[in-house]
C-alpha cells in the first residue's frame, strides 16, 4: 500500500508541470523557438488510401507552405495494396516503400517496422509520428506535439492525449467509448508494473514526438506492441521528468475488429513480459506461448501467433556498420 501511495504522489506530482494542451503552443511562437532544429512528420501507412493524402494536405498546407515548421513529411508505405503511396506522394509527401529502407536487413512486418524504418529513412532532429488512418486531424496534432520539445531542452519525449469515440454501425459517436485495448490491457500492466507511466491517458495512442537521438536508442517492438514498449523502455532512458503529454481534443479513426483487438493485446503483454524479464522482475522457467486460439462468430476456431519481434536501437546499427 505504502508504494501505491508513493507511486500516486509521484504521477500528480508529474501531471500538471508535463501535461498540457495543443493550443498552449501557437504556431508563431514555436517558430520563434525553432532555431536551426529540423522537424520530420512520419506516417506509417498500410492500406490507408481514403485518409492518408488529406493529413498530408493538411500538415503541408499549414505547416510547410504557410509556416515552416516542419522541414519533411515522410509516408512509410507498408507493403500496401492500393494507392496509398500515389495518394500520399500526390499530396505532397516524400514516399518510402518500408522493405526498400536498410534492404540489406531480413523484412520484419508490423506497423512497429514502419515506425523504425521511418526513423532510419527521416531526417530531422525531432521526429513526429502520426498515423495515418485519422480522421480528425488538424494541424495542431503536429504543432502541439513539437512544442514542449522546442521549447524546453530538457523535454525528450511527447505523447499526445484525447477523448477516444466509438463509432458504432450506426454512426453515432459514444464519449469514451474508444480505446479498449489501452482501457483493458495496457492501462492495468502499466499501473501494476510502471505505475509512473499511469498518468498518461492514452499509452497506446500512435501520435507522439521524440528527439531523434533518444528514440535512436531504444528498440522497437515490430508489431503493435510498439508504443508500449516505447513508452517502458523511454522511462528507463531518460526518466519521467523528460517525458511530457499534450492534449490534442479528440481522435477519430478506422476501429479494428475484436479479433484484431485480441491479437493486439496478446502483442501488448508479451511486449510488457519481454520488458520485465529484461529489467529481472521476473523469471520463468520457460516463455510465454505466443499463439492465441480465437473463436468465430460461428464457433469456428483457429490459432494465430501473436510473437513480436524488435527492431535494435538504430544507433546501435549505424555503429556497427561504421566500425565494419
Amino acid at each position: 500500500m505504502e508504494n501505491d501511495v508513493r507511486a500516486l504522489a509521484r504521477v500528480q506530482e508529474w501531471y500538471g508541470p508535463h501535461s498540457s494542451t495543443a493550443a498552449e503552443w501557437p504556431v508563431d511562437a514555436l517558430m520563434m523557438a525553432k532555431g536551426d532544429t529540423t522537424v520530420s512528420v512520419v506516417l506509417p501507412a498500410r492500406d490507408e488510401e481514403n485518409t492518408v493524402g488529406d493529413i498530408v494536405r493538411v500538415i503541408r498546407r499549414e505547416l510547410v507552405e504557410r509556416t515552416p515548421l516542419v522541414d519533411e513529411i515522410l509516408v512509410v508505405d507498408s507493403n500496401s495494396t492500393d494507392g496509398t503511396a500515389e495518394r500520399a506522394r500526390a499530396a505532397g509527401a516524400r514516399v518510402v516503400a518500408q522493405n526498400e529502407v536498410l534492404p540489406h536487413l531480413p523484412p520484419l512486418t508490423g506497423k512497429g517496422e514502419a515506425l523504425w524504418k521511418g526513423l532510419a529513412a527521416s531526417k530531422g532532429d525531432i521526429i513526429v509520428y502520426i498515423d495515418a488512418d485519422l480522421r480528425s486531424f488538424g494541424a495542431h496534432y503536429v504543432s502541439g506535439l513539437v512544442g514542449p520539445l522546442l521549447v524546453d531542452g530538457d523535454t525528450h519525449f511527447v505523447k499526445a492525449t484525447y477523448e477516444r469515440p466509438y463509432i458504432g454501425s450506426d454512426g453515432v459517436p459514444q464519449r469514451g467509448g474508444g480505446g479498449r485495448v489501452t482501457e483493458l490491457v495496457a492501462r492495468p500492466l502499466l499501473n501494476m508494473f510502471w505505475p509512473e507511466l499511469a498518468g498518461f491517458a492514452q499509452p497506446l495512442g500512435g501520435e507522439y514526438a521524440a528527439r531523434r537521438e533518444v528514440l535512436e536508442q531504444v528498440p522497437y517492438v515490430t508489431e503493435y506492441g510498439v508504443e508500449f514498449g516505447l513508452l517502458v523502455d523511454l522511462l528507463h532512458l531518460v526518466g519521467l521528468d523528460a517525458m511530457a503529454q499534450v492534449d490534442l481534443g479528440h481522435r477519430t479513426h478506422t476501429h479494428q475488429s475484436m479479433t484484431a483487438l485480441g491479437r493486439m493485446a496478446g502483442q501488448i503483454m508479451l511486449t510488457a513480459w519481454s520488458r520485465l524479464e529484461r529489467q529481472g522482475r521476473v523469471l520463468a522457467s520457460e516463455a510465454p506461448a505466443h499463439t492465441l486460439l480465437q473463436f468465430g462468430l460461428e464457433g469456428q476456431a483457429g490459432l494465430v501467433d501473436v510473437g513480436v519481434a524488435e527492431r535494435p536501437p538504430l544507433a546501435s546499427l549505424v555503429l556497427e556498420e561504421d566500425l565494419a
